[in-house]
């Protein structure tokens, strides 16, 4: 079985979301699935297996299957628009999130995600000991997204990561109003044995029309402030996202699950 490791989001390697690829002739037990993925320790693995024209898609993070991960389909995209199907400049993907498509647009690989519908949520004092600051806003979808008052804040934040798993949401995000880019965000999710996330696609499906309505623009332009970092262009369509990215690739390997 051949699988790909990919820099996405990442103008470079070594920097951007890891995701390995892992593309397969026919599907593998769960269990086994979820063993690789734990091998790999990368926030994401992706399975993908081609069935008539289309791809079906799965991710696990160390822990669990998840049913909606950006970086790992930006990373399957690439990899199989330039190693199994070059002829195409787009490919479709059946998910546990519906079908998503990746296109190759010069240098750039665009993913049309559903945006995520939130609701505000009161600021809490567990919150606050959680993270070390005080968020001014909090919103919640799958995802809990914390408000901060700076970039800076953003940036320098030491969160109590025991404390982050007794928040709402699958994952616990902090973002704010970016200085050179229209926001910056961190994203931890600690409930599923990732610490910190690099870069999250899937995260932006918030995050973006959380700062669309309040930036009054449908375009952005977003940093994940992580140490690796990852740039994200995000474009809120209706109820739909598109979020592009640069990939690097990595390491291409063979394994041989038991």
């Amino acid at each position: 079985m051949k699988q790909f490791i990919v820099d996405a989001f990442a103008e470079k390697i070594f920097t951007g979301n890891q995701a390995a690829v892992c593309v397969l002739d026919e599907w593998l037990p769960d269990e086994m699935m979820l063993k690789i993925a734990n091998e790999n320790n990368f926030s994401e693995t992706a399975f993908v297996v081609k069935e008539n024209d289309f791809y079906k898609l799965r991710w696990f993070t160390p822990s669990a299957e998840v049913d909606l991960c950006g970086h790992a389909t930006l990373a399957t995209g690439y990899v199989i628009l330039n190693h199994y199907d070059k002829n195409i400049s787009s490919v479709k993907f059946k998910t546990l999130s519906g079908d998503l498509i990746v296109t190759k647009r010069n240098d750039l690989y665009e993913m049309n995600f559903p945006a995520y519908e939130f609701k505000e949520v009161e600021v809490t004092d567990e919150m606050e000991e959680a993270l070390g600051v005080r968020p001014i806003e909090a919103v919640l979808s799958r995802d809990l997204l914390m408000i901060l008052k700076s970039e800076d804040e953003v940036k320098n934040l030491k969160p109590n990561l025991e404390k982050l798993k007794k928040l709402e949401g699958l994952t616990q995000s902090v973002t704010a109003k970016g200085k050179d880019f229209d926001c910056v965000s961190r994203v931890f999710a600690p409930k599923v044995a990732v610490n910190e996330d690099p870069v999250t696609g899937s995260t932006h499906c918030l995050i973006t029309p959380y700062w669309s309505k309040k930036l009054g623009k449908n375009k952005l332009t977003a940093l994940q402030a992580s140490k690796r970092t990852g740039i994200l262009y995000c474009e809120l369509i209706g109820d739909r996202i598109k979020i592009s990215g640069k990939t690097a690739l990595y390491a291409i390997a063979e394994i041989l699950p038991n």
